[in-house]
């Protein structure tokens, strides 16, 4: 995102392909605060704000849930504020290696469908 001006919901919504619902739900539990609020007390949401929401987003797929989404997002918070912290950076190796492994087991999974599809073709 090049645009400095805040985004509401509804624009962050689209941009990402998420439902405002999950925005607001996402909100409640804590797992993306948006960045202010207007006047009006609607939501504002930044570049930073997206690209962290754009980070859940990717999660999903792999099957995370939201408090394990959350936990990724306390590391990586915690290293843009002590990127020294060795115990965050052994933490966020150990997200990094599941999410790996999450990844090959999905790739498993897509082969064996393609392999479906395939024999379903054959016939």
């Amino acid at each position: 995102m090049t645009d400095a001006r805040p985004m509401q919901i509804g624009e962050l919504a689209e941009r990402t392909g998420l439902s405002i619902r999950t925005l607001r739900h996402y909100d409640e539990i804590g797992l993306l605060r948006p960045s202010a609020r207007s006047e009006g007390g609607f939501r504002l949401y930044t570049a930073d704000d997206e690209s962290r929401l754009l980070l859940i987003r990717r999660m999903k797929p792999l099957g995370y849930s939201l408090e394990q989404m959350g936990e990724l997002l306390e590391v990586v918070d915690g290293l843009a504020e002590a990127p020294g912290d060795s115990a965050l950076a052994a933490r966020l190796a150990d997200i990094r290696d599941e999410a790996h492994r999450r990844r090959e087991d999905l790739r498993r999974q897509l082969d064996a469908a393609d392999e479906f599809v395939r024999q379903l073709e054959s016939r």
